[in-house]
């Protein structure tokens, strides 16, 4: 076995050993599976789902809306990121104003949300689009801001174009903090969309998951449970992925 598959063993051993402990114990009686269903329940509602036809449109139009809201404040975070990161007139101009608003708990904003796009799509996304947008912007901004001024220093004397300076030391040199940036705006996303699916959805996992409480069905409420956590899992797993192929030569990456 590889050292990569070892790795791979490792992490999966856990997840694994939680689940058939999980099994057992509803199995044995010692955990009611009324109160938190079982295993072999939650793959019976998952294919109850499938054959009503709920499961893959659900979980397409959440991910739509987690990749909308991603998109949006991701890329607005790189934006702001990037122009607060090269200029200080702009970090002075700006940045204490994204500050005061990156302190705000931006669940505590759904009222708001609510009132100014109604009952719709739209809250939805800009809450999830409020999660992705500050930790895009902080680690880009603060990756500029930490390149060695030597580099710089390099390019006057090379007599590179601001274009240059961009492609071969600005954008190289921020990657690493972008990636890292992008990684936490992926799980805020998808937290944030749990939570906005919970409110005035008529659609997605959310939905489905107001649905089952509506009618106490437990196994599909941590069927839904399930698919929330496999997701992220799976979204963190292709960042990670990114990470080692794009900044493979960077120290936090050797050493994994």
């Amino acid at each position: 076995m590889t050292g990569a598959h070892s790795r791979l063993a490792a992490r999966a051993a856990v997840p694994v050993a939680l689940v058939l402990l999980w099994q057992i114990a509803v199995s044995s009686g010692l955990l009611p599976e009324s109160y938190a269903s079982s295993p072999a329940g939650v793959v019976r509602a998952l294919s109850d789902l499938n054959d009503r036809d709920v499961l893959w449109p659900s979980l397409a139009k959440s991910l739509q809306r987690a990749a909308l809201g991603f998109l949006i404040g991701g890329g607005l975070g790189m934006v702001f990121g990037t122009i607060v990161g090269l200029s200080s007139r702009a970090e002075t101009g700006l940045d204490a104003t994204f500050q005061a608003f990156r302190a705000l708990p931006h669940f505590a904003l759904i009222p708001l949300l609510l009132i100014w796009f109604g009952i719709g799509e739209a809250p939805k996304v800009a809450l999830i689009a409020l999660a992705s947008f500050f930790p895009i912007y902080l680690n880009l901004y603060k990756s500029i801001r930490g390149i060695d001024p030597r580099l710089h220093e390099l390019a006057m004397v090379q007599k590179l174009t601001p274009w240059q300076r961009l492609t071969s030391i600005t954008l190289p040199g921020a990657l690493p903090g972008l990636l890292i940036g992008a990684r936490y705006s992926l799980a805020g996303a998808w937290l944030s969309l749990i939570v906005a699916e919970q409110f005035n959805a008529r659609s997605g996992i959310g939905f489905v998951t107001m649905q089952a409480r509506l009618f106490s069905q437990i196994s599909t409420i941590v069927a839904c449970l399930f698919l929330y956590a496999l997701i992220g899992i799976l979204i963190d797993v292709v960042v990670r992925l990114a990470e080692r192929n794009l900044i493979g030569w960077h120290a936090s990456e050797a050493h994994r």
